[in-house]
């Protein structure tokens, strides 16, 4: 079995592998490759480069998003993400980024940089209807973390299925959300779902959260939303990504954002490697793989 990428997998049995970038001069024995482990955030190899592997049964990535992947597969070939590897940190992120926003922490830091003790109320989740666009592994972490604060959590998706609603169900599920959280695939069906009319469906003082894929989101209405202050939001994400130096969104006092590192823990190597060992066990033995993406992604 040989495997392009990931050198640290050499101690696995009945293993060979190969380095290759997918552009460069194929080394010698790639036509005998059968799983490509695809660079982490690194670029979607062309058909040519997979056609290359004629023998190819797995394309293993390392993220949760695969939508640049989904015309690149083979008949035959099985795609998996690397759900499990990302999702504890961000769902820690999301679940950080909205008590820091609810709480009013970024104010309370200019506070204490200034010297000034100046108390005033903030919100909490009690009670508060949440809304959790995207029904996988990161929204099912973040809706455990919410439930001891006494968030009332609602799982949608494209598809409706038990326990979880469909996004058909969102015109009347918004005007009562007191946080939304986004954590679901950038589709032709997601790009531009979070836009002006959305927007305005969510009742004064709402939060949007974002660590999924910024082109989710029409930044546009956002941004006006935000710099209106009748919402605020925290982003992870943006749409451009990186966001310019001088985009307005940086001057809202209502948005916080990080720089796309909900995933960006130290810890993701190990287990990302936990999966890859995993799944050539697996193919070893014919279990089942994990993580496969099906059409109902």
């Amino acid at each position: 079995m040989a495997i392009t990428e990931l050198s640290a997998l050499d101690e696995e049995p009945d293993t060979s592998l190969l380095v290759w970038n997918g552009v460069a001069e194929p080394p010698p024995g790639i036509a005998a490759t059968e799983v490509l482990l695809a660079p982490y955030m690194g670029e979607v190899f062309s058909h040519d480069a997979i056609a290359a592997m004629p023998r190819l049964r797995l394309i293993q990535l390392l993220s949760a998003g695969v939508t640049p992947w989904l015309d690149r597969v083979p008949p035959g070939v099985t795609l998996c993400n690397g759900r499990g590897v990302h999702g504890g940190s961000t769902a820690e992120l999301a679940v950080a980024g909205l008590l820091s926003v609810l709480r009013g922490l970024p104010e309370f830091a200019r506070n204490q940089a200034a010297g000034r003790w100046q108390e005033r109320y903030t919100d909490d989740l009690d009670g508060a209807e949440v809304l959790l666009l995207g029904a996988g592994d990161i929204n099912r972490r973040v809706a455990a973390a919410l439930a001891p604060f006494g968030a009332r959590c609602t799982f949608l998706a494209r598809n409706a299925r038990d326990g979880v609603r469909s996004v058909d169900d969102l015109p009347a599920l918004l005007p009562r959300a007191r946080v939304v959280i986004l954590a679901l695939p950038l589709t032709d069906q997601t790009r531009g779902l979070v836009d002006t009319e959305f927007l305005a469906a969510l009742p004064d003082g709402a939060i949007v959260v974002n660590v999924a894929r910024g082109a989710i989101v029409d930044t546009d209405a956002l941004l006006a939303e935000t710099q209106s202050g009748r919402l605020s939001a925290f982003l992870d994400v943006t749409d451009p990504e990186p966001l310019p130096v001088d985009h307005p969104l940086w001057g809202v006092p209502g948005v916080q954002i990080t720089p796309h590192v909900g995933g960006g823990t130290h810890g993701w190597h190990d287990r990302g490697m936990r999966l890859i060992r995993d799944q050539l066990a697996r193919l070893r033995t014919g279990e089942p793989l994990l993580n496969v993406i099906t059409g109902d992604y």
